[in-house]
Protein backbone atom coordinates (compact mmCIF):
# COMPACT_ATOMS: atom_id res chain seq x y z
CA UNK A 1 0.00 0.00 0.00
CA UNK A 2 1.38 3.16 -1.23
CA UNK A 3 1.45 6.24 1.58
CA UNK A 4 0.93 9.53 0.05
CA UNK A 5 3.94 12.05 1.42
CA UNK A 6 3.53 14.60 3.92
CA UNK A 7 2.33 17.99 3.46
CA UNK A 8 5.64 20.02 3.40
CA UNK A 9 4.35 22.02 6.59
CA UNK A 10 4.07 18.84 8.22
CA UNK A 11 7.42 17.90 7.20
CA UNK A 12 9.08 20.98 8.26
CA UNK A 13 7.62 20.06 11.87
CA UNK A 14 8.84 16.70 11.96
CA UNK A 15 12.47 17.74 10.89
CA UNK A 16 12.11 19.73 14.33
CA UNK A 17 11.46 17.24 16.91
CA UNK A 18 15.05 15.97 17.84
CA UNK A 19 15.69 19.84 18.85
CA UNK A 20 13.22 20.34 20.70
CA UNK A 21 13.33 17.20 23.07
CA UNK A 22 15.59 18.88 26.24
CA UNK A 23 18.10 16.71 28.29
CA UNK A 24 15.53 16.75 31.12
CA UNK A 25 17.08 14.76 34.03
CA UNK A 26 20.70 14.89 32.91
CA UNK A 27 21.87 18.39 34.67
CA UNK A 28 20.79 19.61 38.23
CA UNK A 29 21.22 23.58 38.82
CA UNK A 30 24.42 23.74 41.36
CA UNK A 31 27.68 23.69 40.15
CA UNK A 32 29.84 22.44 42.70
CA UNK A 33 33.36 20.68 43.54
CA UNK A 34 33.66 17.17 42.57
CA UNK A 35 31.99 14.54 45.13
CA UNK A 36 32.78 10.57 45.59
CA UNK A 37 29.67 8.77 45.68
CA UNK A 38 28.83 5.33 47.57
CA UNK A 39 28.82 2.61 45.17
CA UNK A 40 25.07 2.10 43.73
CA UNK A 41 22.48 -0.15 45.90
CA UNK A 42 20.38 -1.81 43.54
CA UNK A 43 17.57 -4.94 43.12
CA UNK A 44 16.95 -5.53 39.84
CA UNK A 45 14.57 -8.11 38.74
CA UNK A 46 16.05 -11.32 37.01
CA UNK A 47 14.60 -10.75 33.65
CA UNK A 48 16.24 -7.44 32.61
CA UNK A 49 16.13 -7.10 28.76
CA UNK A 50 13.87 -3.90 27.76
CA UNK A 51 11.26 -4.83 24.95
CA UNK A 52 12.10 -3.08 21.53
CA UNK A 53 10.50 -0.38 20.58
CA UNK A 54 7.15 -1.07 18.04
CA UNK A 55 8.27 -0.74 14.42
CA UNK A 56 8.53 2.42 12.59
CA UNK A 57 5.34 1.70 10.07
CA UNK A 58 3.79 5.40 8.77
CA UNK A 59 6.22 8.22 7.42
CA UNK A 60 5.43 9.88 10.75
CA UNK A 61 6.48 7.01 12.84
CA UNK A 62 9.57 6.87 10.80
CA UNK A 63 10.94 10.56 10.45
CA UNK A 64 10.46 10.96 14.18
CA UNK A 65 12.41 7.49 14.92
CA UNK A 66 15.11 9.10 12.55
CA UNK A 67 15.23 12.68 14.28
CA UNK A 68 15.07 11.15 17.62
CA UNK A 69 18.26 8.97 17.02
CA UNK A 70 20.12 11.90 15.02
CA UNK A 71 19.86 13.58 18.75
CA UNK A 72 20.82 10.35 20.30
CA UNK A 73 24.07 10.50 18.44
CA UNK A 74 24.66 14.00 19.14
CA UNK A 75 24.11 13.08 22.86
CA UNK A 76 26.43 9.50 22.96
CA UNK A 77 29.19 11.13 21.21
CA UNK A 78 29.02 14.42 23.64
CA UNK A 79 28.90 12.22 26.34
CA UNK A 80 32.60 11.39 26.77
CA UNK A 81 33.85 15.11 26.35
CA UNK A 82 31.60 15.97 28.62
CA UNK A 83 32.48 12.86 31.49
CA UNK A 84 36.26 13.25 30.98
CA UNK A 85 36.74 17.29 30.72
CA UNK A 86 34.92 18.19 34.66
CA UNK A 87 38.77 19.43 35.40
CA UNK A 88 39.18 21.37 32.20
CA UNK A 89 35.78 23.20 31.90
CA UNK A 90 36.72 25.64 35.03
CA UNK A 91 33.30 26.99 36.28
CA UNK A 92 31.53 25.13 33.68
CA UNK A 93 31.14 21.89 35.67
CA UNK A 94 28.51 20.48 38.19
CA UNK A 95 26.42 17.37 39.16
CA UNK A 96 24.42 15.26 36.70
CA UNK A 97 21.97 12.45 37.16
CA UNK A 98 23.58 11.27 33.93
CA UNK A 99 20.38 10.12 32.19
CA UNK A 100 18.21 11.86 29.91
CA UNK A 101 13.90 11.15 30.25
CA UNK A 102 10.92 11.68 27.91
CA UNK A 103 7.48 11.13 27.54
CA UNK A 104 4.93 11.63 24.82
CA UNK A 105 4.80 15.37 25.75
CA UNK A 106 8.48 15.95 25.01
CA UNK A 107 7.19 16.40 21.53
CA UNK A 108 4.66 19.52 19.61
CA UNK A 109 1.32 17.95 21.31
CA UNK A 110 0.28 17.75 17.58
CA UNK A 111 2.59 14.83 17.25
CA UNK A 112 1.97 13.42 21.20
CA UNK A 113 -0.02 10.65 19.54
CA UNK A 114 2.97 9.46 16.89
CA UNK A 115 5.11 9.44 20.03
CA UNK A 116 2.55 7.22 21.90
CA UNK A 117 2.62 4.26 19.07
CA UNK A 118 6.30 4.60 19.11
CA UNK A 119 6.03 3.58 23.23
CA UNK A 120 6.06 7.23 25.06
CA UNK A 121 2.96 7.56 27.29
CA UNK A 122 2.54 10.35 30.28
CA UNK A 123 5.07 8.79 32.66
CA UNK A 124 8.64 9.79 31.94
CA UNK A 125 10.54 7.27 30.52
CA UNK A 126 14.97 6.84 30.34
CA UNK A 127 15.87 7.63 26.50
CA UNK A 128 19.72 7.83 26.70
CA UNK A 129 22.16 6.97 30.13
CA UNK A 130 25.18 8.93 30.01
CA UNK A 131 28.59 6.26 29.62
CA UNK A 132 30.44 6.27 32.80
CA UNK A 133 28.15 7.96 34.79
CA UNK A 134 26.75 6.96 38.30
CA UNK A 135 23.15 6.15 36.17
CA UNK A 136 25.27 3.64 34.12
CA UNK A 137 26.99 2.26 37.12
CA UNK A 138 23.21 1.81 38.86
CA UNK A 139 22.60 0.00 36.01
CA UNK A 140 19.92 2.48 34.57
CA UNK A 141 18.71 1.52 30.88
CA UNK A 142 17.35 2.93 28.43
CA UNK A 143 13.41 2.27 28.69
CA UNK A 144 13.19 2.45 32.34
CA UNK A 145 9.87 4.35 33.52
CA UNK A 146 10.45 6.76 36.13
CA UNK A 147 8.12 5.62 39.00
CA UNK A 148 9.53 7.95 42.24
CA UNK A 149 12.61 10.33 43.53
CA UNK A 150 13.52 10.33 46.84
CA UNK A 151 10.20 8.79 47.92
CA UNK A 152 8.13 11.00 45.87
CA UNK A 153 6.05 10.76 42.94
CA UNK A 154 7.76 11.29 39.89
CA UNK A 155 5.74 13.82 37.88
CA UNK A 156 3.41 12.48 35.01
CA UNK A 157 2.05 14.21 32.13
CA UNK A 158 2.47 17.73 30.02
CA UNK A 159 4.40 19.19 32.69
CA UNK A 160 6.50 16.25 33.96
CA UNK A 161 10.00 17.49 32.95
CA UNK A 162 9.76 20.66 34.46
CA UNK A 163 8.27 19.43 37.88
CA UNK A 164 10.81 16.62 37.73
CA UNK A 165 13.92 19.19 38.06
CA UNK A 166 12.46 20.79 40.76
CA UNK A 167 11.93 17.73 42.78
CA UNK A 168 15.79 16.90 41.60
CA UNK A 169 17.81 20.35 42.06
CA UNK A 170 17.78 20.13 45.61
CA UNK A 171 18.49 16.46 45.86
CA UNK A 172 21.64 17.47 43.83
CA UNK A 173 23.16 20.26 45.95
CA UNK A 174 22.90 17.65 48.92
CA UNK A 175 25.73 15.61 46.91
CA UNK A 176 24.18 12.22 47.91
CA UNK A 177 23.27 9.64 45.59
CA UNK A 178 19.56 9.82 44.68
CA UNK A 179 17.12 7.24 45.38
CA UNK A 180 14.87 6.49 42.10
CA UNK A 181 12.02 4.22 41.91
CA UNK A 182 12.58 2.84 38.29
CA UNK A 183 9.87 0.13 36.79
CA UNK A 184 11.63 -1.97 34.10
CA UNK A 185 9.41 -5.54 32.77
CA UNK A 186 6.39 -4.57 35.06
CA UNK A 187 8.60 -4.55 38.39
CA UNK A 188 9.64 -1.84 40.63
CA UNK A 189 13.25 -1.31 41.94
CA UNK A 190 14.91 1.49 44.40
CA UNK A 191 18.36 2.35 42.25
CA UNK A 192 20.29 5.00 43.86
CA UNK A 193 22.13 6.58 41.72
CA UNK A 194 25.35 8.03 42.25
CA UNK A 195 25.78 12.07 40.73
CA UNK A 196 28.57 12.82 37.96
CA UNK A 197 30.61 15.71 37.70
CA UNK A 198 30.90 16.67 34.51
CA UNK A 199 30.61 19.64 32.37
CA UNK A 200 27.58 21.38 32.03
CA UNK A 201 27.23 22.76 28.52
CA UNK A 202 24.21 21.87 27.18
CA UNK A 203 24.33 20.34 23.26
CA UNK A 204 21.95 21.07 21.05
CA UNK A 205 20.40 19.76 17.59
CA UNK A 206 19.80 23.02 15.87
CA UNK A 207 16.69 22.81 13.07
CA UNK A 208 18.13 24.49 9.88
CA UNK A 209 20.66 23.05 6.99
CA UNK A 210 23.25 25.44 6.87
CA UNK A 211 26.51 23.57 7.98
CA UNK A 212 27.78 25.29 10.90
CA UNK A 213 27.97 25.58 14.96
CA UNK A 214 26.93 28.01 17.89
CA UNK A 215 28.41 28.34 21.02
CA UNK A 216 27.21 31.16 23.17
CA UNK A 217 28.84 30.29 26.74
CA UNK A 218 26.46 27.62 27.96
CA UNK A 219 25.50 25.95 25.03
CA UNK A 220 26.86 24.27 21.69
CA UNK A 221 24.31 23.88 19.01
CA UNK A 222 25.26 21.87 15.99
CA UNK A 223 23.76 22.46 12.47
CA UNK A 224 20.96 19.40 11.51
CA UNK A 225 23.05 20.23 7.82
CA UNK A 226 26.32 19.95 10.12
CA UNK A 227 25.68 16.61 11.19
CA UNK A 228 25.21 15.30 8.10
CA UNK A 229 28.46 16.69 6.90
CA UNK A 230 30.12 14.56 9.15
CA UNK A 231 31.14 11.51 8.37
CA UNK A 232 32.15 9.55 11.43
CA UNK A 233 31.26 10.59 15.21
CA UNK A 234 35.09 11.45 15.60
CA UNK A 235 34.43 14.10 13.11
CA UNK A 236 31.43 15.04 14.97
CA UNK A 237 33.09 14.71 18.45
CA UNK A 238 35.41 17.69 17.21
CA UNK A 239 32.89 19.88 16.19
CA UNK A 240 31.47 19.44 19.55
CA UNK A 241 35.03 19.69 21.55
CA UNK A 242 35.69 23.08 19.30
CA UNK A 243 32.75 24.98 20.83
CA UNK A 244 33.18 23.38 24.15
CA UNK A 245 36.18 24.64 23.92
CA UNK A 246 34.66 28.41 22.81
CA UNK A 247 33.05 28.33 25.25
CA UNK A 248 35.26 27.13 28.38
CA UNK A 249 37.68 30.12 26.97
CA UNK A 250 34.61 32.83 26.89
CA UNK A 251 35.04 34.09 23.71
CA UNK A 252 31.41 34.71 23.02
CA UNK A 253 31.87 37.15 25.76
CA UNK A 254 34.88 38.64 24.85
CA UNK A 255 33.52 39.36 21.45
CA UNK A 256 30.06 40.81 22.68
CA UNK A 257 28.20 38.20 20.79
CA UNK A 258 26.55 36.22 24.04
CA UNK A 259 23.03 37.55 22.80
CA UNK A 260 23.75 37.83 19.52
CA UNK A 261 24.20 33.53 18.92
CA UNK A 262 22.04 33.19 21.85
CA UNK A 263 19.46 34.53 20.01
CA UNK A 264 20.54 32.65 17.02
CA UNK A 265 20.23 29.16 18.89
CA UNK A 266 16.92 29.94 20.93
CA UNK A 267 15.57 30.27 16.92
CA UNK A 268 17.01 27.21 15.58
CA UNK A 269 15.02 25.22 18.24
CA UNK A 270 11.43 26.61 17.49
CA UNK A 271 9.29 24.44 15.47
CA UNK A 272 9.26 27.30 12.60
CA UNK A 273 12.71 29.39 12.96
CA UNK A 274 13.22 32.09 11.04
CA UNK A 275 15.35 31.68 8.30
CA UNK A 276 16.57 35.30 8.64
CA UNK A 277 18.81 34.27 11.69
CA UNK A 278 21.03 32.30 9.56
CA UNK A 279 21.28 34.21 6.49
CA UNK A 280 25.03 35.63 5.93
CA UNK A 281 26.48 35.35 9.22
CA UNK A 282 23.80 36.10 11.27
CA UNK A 283 25.58 39.30 13.02
CA UNK A 284 27.59 37.21 14.41
CA UNK A 285 31.44 38.54 14.36
CA UNK A 286 33.76 36.76 12.94
CA UNK A 287 36.01 34.49 14.99
CA UNK A 288 39.73 36.37 15.00
CA UNK A 289 42.57 34.03 14.35
CA UNK A 290 44.41 33.73 18.18
CA UNK A 291 40.84 33.34 19.12
CA UNK A 292 40.45 30.43 17.09
CA UNK A 293 43.64 29.14 17.27
CA UNK A 294 43.14 28.84 20.84
CA UNK A 295 39.92 27.02 21.01
CA UNK A 296 41.09 24.57 18.41
CA UNK A 297 44.48 23.99 21.31
CA UNK A 298 42.21 23.43 24.15
CA UNK A 299 39.86 21.24 21.63
CA UNK A 300 42.49 19.03 21.17
CA UNK A 301 42.96 18.27 25.04
CA UNK A 302 39.26 17.35 25.21
CA UNK A 303 39.16 15.26 22.73
CA UNK A 304 42.26 13.16 23.79
CA UNK A 305 40.84 13.30 27.52
CA UNK A 306 37.76 11.62 25.73
CA UNK A 307 39.29 9.17 24.55
CA UNK A 308 39.33 10.60 20.86
CA UNK A 309 41.78 10.36 18.21
CA UNK A 310 43.26 13.36 17.02
CA UNK A 311 45.59 12.21 14.09
CA UNK A 312 42.40 13.40 11.66
CA UNK A 313 41.59 16.75 13.06
CA UNK A 314 43.62 18.24 10.79
CA UNK A 315 42.17 16.51 7.67
CA UNK A 316 38.37 17.58 8.83
CA UNK A 317 38.69 21.54 9.02
CA UNK A 318 40.73 21.39 5.68
CA UNK A 319 37.66 19.15 4.01
CA UNK A 320 35.18 21.67 5.39
CA UNK A 321 36.90 24.65 4.75
CA UNK A 322 37.20 23.57 1.29
CA UNK A 323 33.87 22.69 0.53
CA UNK A 324 32.25 25.02 1.82
CA UNK A 325 34.73 28.12 2.09
CA UNK A 326 34.27 31.36 3.98
CA UNK A 327 32.49 32.79 0.77
CA UNK A 328 29.64 30.43 1.89
CA UNK A 329 27.99 33.21 3.93
CA UNK A 330 25.98 31.18 6.56
CA UNK A 331 28.65 28.41 6.82
CA UNK A 332 31.34 27.42 9.24
CA UNK A 333 34.31 28.86 7.67
CA UNK A 334 32.85 32.55 7.24
CA UNK A 335 33.34 32.98 10.73
CA UNK A 336 36.49 30.87 11.05
CA UNK A 337 38.01 32.01 7.94
CA UNK A 338 41.57 31.74 9.70
CA UNK A 339 42.07 27.90 7.91
CA UNK A 340 45.86 28.31 7.03
CA UNK A 341 46.85 29.30 10.70
CA UNK A 342 44.58 27.13 12.37
CA UNK A 343 45.69 23.83 10.46
CA UNK A 344 49.47 25.14 11.49
CA UNK A 345 48.97 25.36 14.56
CA UNK A 346 46.51 22.30 15.11
CA UNK A 347 49.78 20.27 13.93
CA UNK A 348 52.57 21.34 16.46
CA UNK A 349 49.13 21.30 19.28
CA UNK A 350 48.58 17.55 17.98
CA UNK A 351 52.36 16.96 18.49
CA UNK A 352 52.41 18.20 22.17
CA UNK A 353 49.71 15.91 22.92
CA UNK A 354 50.80 12.91 21.71
CA UNK A 355 54.06 13.68 23.61
CA UNK A 356 52.42 13.93 27.17
CA UNK A 357 50.47 10.88 26.14
CA UNK A 358 53.35 8.74 25.20
CA UNK A 359 55.05 10.13 28.16
CA UNK A 360 52.15 9.21 30.79
CA UNK A 361 51.98 13.03 31.36
CA UNK A 362 48.49 14.83 32.48
CA UNK A 363 47.09 16.23 29.73
CA UNK A 364 46.72 19.73 30.21
CA UNK A 365 47.36 23.04 28.38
Amino acid sequence: MLVSPLPPSQWQKLKTLAALAPLALLAACATQEPTVSSPPSTTWPTATAQPPKPAATTPQQQQLQELIAQQDRLYRVAAPLLTSNAQLCRGNARNLLGFTAKNRYSFPIEYADTARSLGYDDRLQVTGVLPGSGAQQAGIQRGDLLVSVAGKPMPQGTDAERQAAVLLSPLVVKKAPIALGVQRNGQTSTVNVPLTFACAFSIELGNADNVNTYADGRRVLITRGMLKFTQSDDELAYLIAKDMAHNILGHAIRQRMVSTIAEVIDNLLLPHPDPTTTAGTAGIRVYPQDLDAAADTLSLYLLARAGYSIDNVPAFWKRLAEQYPASVPNGYTALHPSTTYRLAMIEKVTQIVKAKQEAGKPLVP
